[in-house]
């Protein structure tokens, strides 16, 4: 890897911790520097704003993440298991120290309703994570009908997403093992 790279690397992975743990506002581009160990001029020769490091931060946090639990769910038992793992994955990821919720919902509350290139980049996150859920509906459940593996798959992914809310404000687990056990009465109905 090019010092070019170690650096750029560097400037993400920090940029990650910062905005995840104190949030997008009220983390500066000169703690990100600071905390790197860059040069304010290495910095703005990868990213031309905070925006665009925002940006990277986001792709980062969304690329381990979409990996991770599409490898956690595919090792579950086919059938039922496979989507209710999207909820042990959730529980795994509740019990790390670092757990601070959703970094795309927490970058999303901080950004004016017009976020444009960042809210454009987490709708194309989230939509990633839906298609996920759908493919293992439709892999899991071959025998039931498009329209209502599409509609369970909407449904799916709202339990998920109030489950990572609900469990970081209530800071707890129940939230998650809700989410879990009304997923599996859905799937028991398909």
């Amino acid at each position: 890897m090019s010092k070019s790279s170690e650096a750029r690397s560097r400037i993400i992975n920090t940029a990650s911790d910062l905005f995840y743990r104190n949030g997008y506002n009220s983390t500066g581009v000169n703690e990100v520097i600071r905390e790197a160990g860059v040069a304010k001029a290495t910095l703005y020769a990868h990213f031309r704003s905070k925006d665009e490091l925002c940006l990277a931060y986001l792709q980062h946090r969304h690329a381990e993440f979409i990996n991770a639990i599409e490898e956690h769910c595919r090792n579950q038992p086919a059938g039922i298991d496979q989507l209710l793992g999207l909820f042990v994955f959730l529980e795994g990821f509740f019990n790390t120290k670092s757990f601070c919720g959703c970094w795309a919902q927490r970058t999303i509350a901080e950004l004016p309703l017009e976020g444009g290139i960042l809210r454009d980049e987490i709708l194309a996150e989230k939509a990633q994570l839906i298609q996920l859920v759908n493919n293992l509906l439709v892999e899991n459940f071959p025998s039931v009908s498009e329209d209502i593996l599409v509609s369970s798959g909407r449904k799916i992914y709202l339990l998920y997403e109030g489950a990572v809310g609900e469990s970081y404000l209530q800071n707890d687990e129940w939230p998650i093992r809700d989410a879990h056990d009304m997923c599996q009465h859905l799937l028991h109905n398909l």
